[in-house]
């Protein structure tokens, strides 16, 4: 097989293009002209059909092509290959004939790929190794993600997926934790269905060390879990063997120190206790009281340092994407205004379940918010500028709210062609203050922010609202925090994805050892 480090997305940078006052027009058809002649060329008509192919998930038709083009002696590129082995792969929900098919095929393919010098990339290997999967051959899917690290092509977690779900489904253990560890390595991070189906596989060998330390990985990567992986924690804890595995005495010093350690909610010193658990579902009251076993849960404090470099982060990703002149304008106006206690999404909050932008409603949730503010001061409302002139904003009674905020320093418009998110976000992480906002903040926007401080932040500082005749209802941020929490008695408290708190209460994995005397040592004893 050729060598992949030779890749062929690598290519030389494109000469600098110079702008020209007077365009050729000659110049310009013979650009088209060359474009029209690659589509219609052998190799251009073979990628448009077969990414059609690929479109309606026609494995037939696409292994059709891809033999007239090899009779036909047309080259085939990188594109071409990596199309035929991604649909190979992909016939899951296939008849068991194209399957087959598939399987048969696509290792072929993948045979002459080497044979014609077409270096592969990691698309290629991820779809070989889930073929190799498909086989139930994890070993030789492993065996090709590490070909990849070897070579110097990343890693995804997409590639990690076939291996891991292929040892965990042969009940594996060992390997499946090799596969874990060759992803940190790699800097891969897993995410729910990679913790689920290792905890899953822990849970059934009996592995209570394995088990505590993948709770531990949800709690830090996951929060809060799907009704599938809270139904194994329930397995778990129900078994023989989670009433076999921990402690009788444990020194409560230690305990401590490692909930001081880690920010509180967790201890990290292995399960605590010894015997049967008592396992249910629960939801908690106002203060994070559990209805069921009435342990309080706690709030998880944000390191002040941490904070301080998302501020830096947002900064910097909102300067890549807004007019760089419009953000740090915005910037200066925001040092020069604020500190706010908080900041309003004005256009989610005036739209809320309205036809059209409603003023009287934003002016409602802003009246309430001064009202709660230590310092009375006035909330920042963040309003895109197209709402500040024309349509509802041309109403009298509007026009002088506009003027009221406007005047109090309270408004900021943002300018045309930018995305208010970012605006309202920067703002109300760098002055440390509550985020009115139903928004979910789940686009893609707020998925480069990534999974480890944003989560912890909007859920500290986001005000949801609900709106009835009365006037609007504030749902402040709730005063314990929902992720998974380990006690320092031993008990444990798992969030799911079922309810919001609003309308629904959310429904919790209650974990407890209540018929079983528990020996924390004194540090006298310990």
């Amino acid at each position: 097989m050729p060598n992949p480090s030779l890749s062929p997305l690598s290519t030389d940078a494109a000469p600098a293009l110079i702008p020209c006052p007077d365009p050729d027009p000659t110049a310009a058809a013979s650009t088209r002209s060359k474009k029209k002649a690659r589509r219609e060329s052998p190799e251009g008509l073979l990628r448009y059909h077969l990414d059609m192919c690929s479109k309606r998930g026609d494995l037939p038709e696409a292994l059709r092509l891809y033999d007239a083009a090899r009779a036909a002696s047309t080259p085939l590129s990188l594109h071409h290959y990596n199309v035929l082995l991604y649909l190979c792969s992909s016939p899951s929900n296939a008849a068991d004939d194209t399957r087959a098919l598939g399987l048969e095929r696509g290792f072929e393919i993948f045979r002459q790929m080497g044979a014609d010098a077409v270096s592969p990339n990691e698309a290629t290997f991820t779809s070989v190794a889930r073929l190799a999967a498909a086989k139930e051959d994890a070993d030789l899917a492993f065996d090709l993600v590490k070909q990849m690290s070897s070579v110097g092509i990343p890693p995804k977690l997409r590639s990690y997926g076939p291996v891991l779900f292929g040892f965990c489904k042969k009940g594996e253990v060992e390997k499946a934790h090799e596969v874990e560890a060759h992803m940190a390595t790699a800097g891969v991070v897993p995410e729910e269905p990679e913790l689920a189906a290792l905890l899953r596989l822990n849970v059934e060998k009996g592995r209570g060390d394995d088990v505590y330390r993948l709770l531990h990985r949800l709690r830090a990567i996951v929060r809060r879990v799907s009704e599938s992986t809270a139904a194994i924690a329930e397995e778990w804890f129900s078994s023989v063997a989670a009433a076999e595995v921990g402690v009788v005495e444990w020194d409560a010093g230690k305990v401590k120190e490692g909930v001081v350690k880690g920010g509180g909610g967790w201890h990290g010193q292995g399960w605590l206790g010894k015997g049967q658990w008592s396992v249910g579902r629960s939801e908690m009251d106002e203060k994070g009281v559990c209805r069921r076993c009435g342990e309080r849960l706690v709030s998880i404090d944000i390191d002040p340092q941490e904070t301080e470099d998302f501020v830096k982060s947002l900064a910097s990703l909102a300067s890549q994407r807004e007019l760089k002149t419009d953000f740090m304008g915005f910037q200066e106006w925001l040092n020069h205004h604020g500190p706010f206690d908080a900041v309003i999404d004005a256009a989610n909050v005036g739209l809320y379940k309205q036809h059209n932008f409603s003023f009287f409603q934003l002016n409602s949730v802003v009246k309430g918010m001064r009202r709660m503010s230590p310092s009375k001061k006035m909330p920042l409302i963040i309003l895109h500028c197209r709402r500040v002139k024309g349509g509802p904003a041309d109403n009298p009674n509007n026009k002088k709210l506009l003027e009221t905020w406007q005047k109090a320093g309270a408004l900021y418009a943002t300018p045309p062609g930018s995305n208010d998110d970012w605006y309202w976000l920067y703002a109300a992480v760098s002055c440390r203050s509550l985020l009115v906002t139903n928004d979910e903040m789940r686009d893609h926007l707020f998925e480069l922010l990534g999974t480890s401080f944003f989560p912890r932040w909007k859920e500290k500082h986001q005000v949801r609202l609900t709106f009835s005749r009365k006037g609007p209802s504030f749902h402040m941020p709730p005063p314990y925090s929902v992720v998974i929490q380990e006690s320092e008695g031993g008990s444990w408290h798992i969030p799911t994805v079922l309810g919001d708190d609003i309308e629904t209460p959310r429904q919790w994995v209650c974990a407890t050892r209540d018929a079983n005397p528990q020996f924390p040592l004194s540090p006298m004893r310990s």
